[in-house]
């Protein structure tokens, strides 16, 4: 076995998650950032929350709000569907 090739092994690495909690693992890196622990994950919790750490929903949010509904583009674009069949 070659020597020297494997990384060093942190047996006390510092995990910071985004809700402020913190706690310590096995690893080959001495710090870890996650978004997402045992302590704010939805599925140990129990409480729906929406983790938006880029603001994606957000701007998904104006998005939506500028260009209108998507239930009244689909009910626009039936109705020109309609019109048209009928034209014929």
């Amino acid at each position: 076995m070659k020597a020297e090739i494997h990384p060093k092994y942190n047996e006390k690495a510092k995990v910071i998650c985004a809700c402020g909690n913190t706690f310590t693992v096995g690893s080959t890196v001495p710090e870890i950032h996650i978004e997402l622990c045992s302590n704010c994950h939805p599925f140990y919790t129990g409480k729906q929350k929406l983790v938006d750490t880029a603001g994606r929903v957000e701007k998904f949010r104006q998005r939506a709000a500028k260009k209108g509904s998507f239930t009244t583009k689909k009910i626009k674009k039936a109705k020109a569907a309609k019109k048209k069949a009928d034209n014929k």
